[in-house]
């Protein structure tokens, strides 16, 4: 069987590290990747049989491909803090393991999303999938401040079981990442984004809200799902004010 390093970057993670870590007990190396954190996540990550490396954090694709070449073994498998491993996952992960298929370097792996306390079936989230299970020297991440992919030198498979994923503590907390990420996505948009125009901040923001709420059926998960197109629209707004800031040197 091939070996296989699991990788967990953390930030004030205290409240997931110990069930995240629990969940790719199978791997023969666990990397925990701690962001500095303040909140007891660090010495929680130490008590457990992985190994913990840190670094300050500047953004996600930044701190992951800092970890990968760090990887002991040449599968990884990357697992965020709020996601979870299945058993069902872990079985199918082994079985690859076991028998890879040649000239496969990377899998796509689908997430069951959480947020509120529901399971969200719809609102754009229902297909969600990440490049997780990939070869340590076939794959790198898109050097992007937000929602950055796996750049896969080789061919991509797919997994039929899925991540566990709830990436809800609270309200707040969760305006609060969108807020960073409106911060981190107007860097990214900076060079591909014109002139801003009433187009940004009236017509985008409307569009997210139409495209999560009607088109991808977010109304069919009630409320969540009516939250769910409000933060997209939301976020959309507040990515190109935040544009518009650093554009006027006042971020």
């Amino acid at each position: 069987m091939q070996k296989l390093t699991a990788i967990i970057p953390a930030g004030n993670e205290i409240h997931n590290i110990e069930e995240v870590i629990a969940s790719v007990s199978f791997a023969d190396e666990i990397l925990v990747v701690d962001s500095l954190s303040t909140d007891g996540t660090y010495e929680k990550a130490l008590a457990t049989n992985a190994k913990v490396i840190r670094r300050d954090y500047k953004y996600s694709a930044s701190q992951k491909n800092w970890a990968i070449p760090q990887a002991k073994h040449e599968w990884i498998l990357l697992v965020d803090a709020d996601e979870r491993v299945t058993p069902e996952l872990k079985e199918e992960i082994l079985e690859i393991l076991k028998n890879p298929t040649k000239n496969i370097v990377a899998f796509w792996i689908g997430r069951n999303n959480h947020f509120m306390g529901e399971h969200v079936k719809y609102s754009g989230w229902r297909n969600d999938s990440v490049i997780r299970l990939f070869k340590r020297d076939f794959c790198k991440y898109q050097d992007k401040h937000v929602h950055a992919e796996i750049i896969a030198n080789g061919k991509v498979g797919y997994l039929k079981n899925k991540l566990y994923h709830n990436t809800y503590i609270t309200f707040d907390k969760y305006i609060e990442k969108m807020n960073r990420y409106a911060n981190w996505q107007a860097k990214d948009y900076d060079k591909k984004t014109g002139k801003l125009t009433p187009y940004h901040f009236i017509l985008k923001p409307f569009w997210g809200f139409f495209k999560h709420y009607i088109i991808q059926s977010g109304f069919r998960d009630g409320v969540v799902g009516l939250t769910i197109g409000y933060i997209q629209s939301y976020v959309v707004f507040m990515r190109y004010v935040k544009l518009w800031l650093l554009r006027k040197n006042r971020v």
